[in-house]
């Protein structure tokens, strides 16, 4: 076997020192890295050097001390950015030079070829890093004398692989789904932006000294890399990238593949929501499982951290809670119509902004979003348990009338999430990455339209004319 895996390696390692060695010669690649590797550093040394003096002059070391790991972090990160250069020219920038036809005409498997320049896309960056932080490190040490606890370089090198094989994966997919270096330029802001909003995530826990968090980090960011390894060997085709002459934005045309995906063979309501909506549902059929056990997990994490937070037992004595309930129904109006379609826009808001932080997260954003009230409820039975009061009697209360409607919705739309961001990482035989993308936009779009929407406008009727009462009714027993 494992001769085996060696052979089919071979190709790979091929390419990856034949694009290494072609980018060794480009000195438009060699001096950014050269820069960034030895001038950098040692700016974030002067940096740090001029910080803690300063602080310390006002008693406030624990600033220099965060802000140095801060910086070490900062100087592993910056290289990297060289890669999405790198990693944006792979395939289209080949293309438009023409000097991609011979390695296409090769007889590497499709997924060789792309792992080889993916290889290739990281190593010179990585190389940059390690040194650029190895020059920091030393100079930081000779000027302030401070060396890196062994979990936390650990950990900051640990990111910097990680952090290079989210961006250059995602460079890569870039490359080979456009036509030009320009678009490729465009669209590399959607890798940008969120890793720098990310980079702002991580300084918060550098300042903070919580560097446990870190691991948390670098495992969500291996998993959105191993997905976007996935995504990019999914959908690499030679043929046609060769044959991809002119990306036009043909909304027209998307509606129409929308709409003949979303209607099927009916031809009427009854028989749209008798053969599409059955089809739909099969289709999510796993999905459906793994939400269940998602969310069901959640309200155990939830309920886990009552211990953590608890809530001072004053408040939960049951006068106080019933003032603090009541004070928070007023905010809706119950018993009406507008309080209906106030929590049924809610509802309905929220599942809309999870469809759209999943779009741009392979669903794992939408899903995030749809596990926060299962925290809650998990948090609120602990609590309630602890206070001494009837768990089952709580969730009978407060959360079963409507939640018989409101929960199947929320694991309907997940499994809708959860479909549509595996699309991106299965191969679609005949369909294009768009097409198959519509075809699971489709399937969210009947589960929602079919079944959510009017799940919620049930859990809405029951939250604002019939939820109340159980409240009352556990306030009074």
């Amino acid at each position: 076997m494992w001769h085996n895996l060696r052979q089919e390696l071979r190709p790979v390692l091929i390419i990856t020192r034949r694009e290494i060695s072609d980018q060794f010669r480009d000195w438009r690649i060699m001096a950014p890295i050269i820069v960034l590797t030895v001038f950098f550093p040692a700016l974030m040394n002067f940096t740090a050097e001029r910080a803690v003096n300063f602080v310390a002059k006002y008693g406030a070391d624990i600033v220099g001390d965060r802000l140095i790991p801060f910086l070490l972090m900062v100087v592993g990160f910056f290289p990297i950015s060289i890669s999405l250069v790198i990693a944006l020219e792979s395939f289209v920038g080949e293309k438009e030079r023409r000097s991609i036809e011979p390695l296409l005409s090769t007889p590497l498997k499709d997924w060789q070829l792309y792992l080889g320049k993916l290889l290739a896309s990281m190593a010179p960056p990585l190389l940059a890093s390690y040194l650029g932080t190895l020059v920091y490190l030393v100079g930081v040490y000779f000027q302030v004398g401070w060396r890196p606890p062994g979990i936390l370089l650990a950990q900051i090198l640990t990111l910097v692989v990680v952090q290079a094989t989210v961006m250059v994966s995602g460079a890569v997919v870039v490359s080979t789904q456009t036509t030009s270096v320009r678009a490729a330029n465009l669209l590399a802001s959607f890798i940008i932006i969120p890793m720098a909003l990310l980079i702002q995530a991580e300084s918060i826990v550098m300042f903070w000294a919580t560097y446990s968090a870190l691991w948390w980090i670098i495992f969500g960011q291996l998993l959105l890399a191993a997905v976007l390894v996935r995504m990019g060997i999914a959908y690499f085709n030679r043929e046609e990238l060769l044959g991809r002459e002119l990306d036009v934005i043909d909304l027209s045309g998307s509606a129409r593949v929308f709409w003949r995906y979303f209607r099927g063979q009916a031809h009427s309501l009854l028989a749209w929501y008798r053969y599409e909506l059955p089809q739909a549902l099969r289709r999510v059929r796993l999905p459906l499982f793994l939400m269940t056990l998602v969310l069901g997990a959640t309200l155990l994490i939830g309920a886990g951290q009552a211990s953590r937070f608890p809530i001072p037992t004053e408040k939960l004595q049951r006068e106080n809670l019933q003032s603090g309930t009541i004070q928070g129904l007023e905010v809706i109006p119950l018993y009406s119509a507008s309080g209906v379609v106030t929590v049924w826009g809610h509802n309905l808001r929220t599942m809309l902004l999870a469809t759209l932080g999943a779009i741009f997260s392979f669903g794992i954003l939408g899903i995030l979003i749809l596990m926060l009230p299962f925290m809650l409820i998990g948090y609120f039975l602990a609590v309630m348990t602890s206070a001494g009061y009837s768990p089952l009697l709580f969730f009978a209360a407060f959360v079963l009338p409507h939640g018989i409607f409101e929960i199947p919705a929320i694991v309907l739309v997940g499994a809708a999430l959860l479909h549509l961001g595996a699309t991106l990482m299965t191969p679609s035989q005949g369909r294009t990455l768009g097409e198959a993308w519509l075809d699971a936009l489709a399937t969210w779009a009947k589960i929602l339209l079919g079944l959510v929407v009017p799940l919620l406008l049930a859990a809405a009727l029951v939250e604002v004319l019939f939820t109340p009462q159980a409240i009352q009714w556990f306030f009074s027993i």
